[in-house]
């Protein structure tokens, strides 16, 4: 990969949330609606539960562990045919119609600048990967899940995260591991990080550029305090 530069030396990130900030809904309520729609969890308790998690992640206060466990309850039962055939249809029904053209060209006005552009998000690689391709971008942070590798396993998740969770302070962390990886650190790079969630204070904090993206309330009261740029890509 080969990163672009700026006048004055350092290398372009943009970064973007996605859940409400590239896509005007949550991927991963919207994944657990989609699936309950098709029969693999009990609907009442399931919807109790999703909605639950999600009011502590706006909050949060959100146990990942826990929540990850919940969310990927039902593609642990179903094994890996029927939950990647679920998400190709899930793909096409929901997801490409939360893709706008306004988010779509800000993503592609930053490649075409040479930027190169990481969706970093809280929601786990299984739902979000798709997505991110969806949108042209290669480059994903997200909760990384474990697999079932042990002798006579299923090779297919387990139910529990693989590392560091993308979540809060943990976004920064796993952005600190891509630029160790990529042989960079923070000084050499000028950071861009569009996000909706005051979840995300941690990152907006860290890098060069922040951007409250159709932000919720405490962000957008934040942002007007400190003079960030707030976007609206939504109505």
């Amino acid at each position: 990969m080969t990163l672009q530069t700026t006048s004055a030396g350092a290398k372009r990130l943009a970064l973007f949330d996605l859940d409400h900030t590239l896509i005007p809904l949550d991927s991963d309520h919207a994944w657990g609606e989609f699936t309950t729609a098709l029969g693999w969890t009990d609907a009442t308790e399931f919807k109790r539960q999703n909605d639950a998690f999600y009011e502590h992640y706006k909050a949060g206060t959100l146990d990942v562990p826990a929540y990850v466990r919940f969310a990927t309850a039902a593609i642990v039962r179903q094994g890996a045919i029927k939950s990647i055939a679920a998400h190709a249809e899930f793909m096409g029904s929901v997801i490409q119609k939360g893709i706008k053209p306004q988010a779509l060209e800000l993503v592609q006005a930053h490649q075409r600048a040479g930027d190169t552009v990481i969706v970093v998000t809280a929601t786990n690689a299984f739902v979000t990967r798709p997505i991110a391709k969806a949108f042209g971008v290669d480059e994903l942070i997200a909760v990384d899940l474990a697999m079932d590798s042990a002798p006579g396993g299923t090779g297919w998740y387990n139910g529990e995260i693989a590392g560091i969770p993308s979540f809060r302070e943990g976004k920064v962390t796993r952005v600190s591991q891509w630029l160790t990886a990529h042989g960079l650190d923070w000084s050499q790079v000028h950071t861009t990080f569009y996000s909706d969630s005051l979840n995300d204070l941690p990152l907006l904090e860290k890098v060069t550029v922040p951007v409250a993206t159709n932000p919720d309330a405490r962000l957008r009261a934040l942002a007007q305090e400190r003079g960030w740029r707030i976007l609206e890509l939504f109505p």
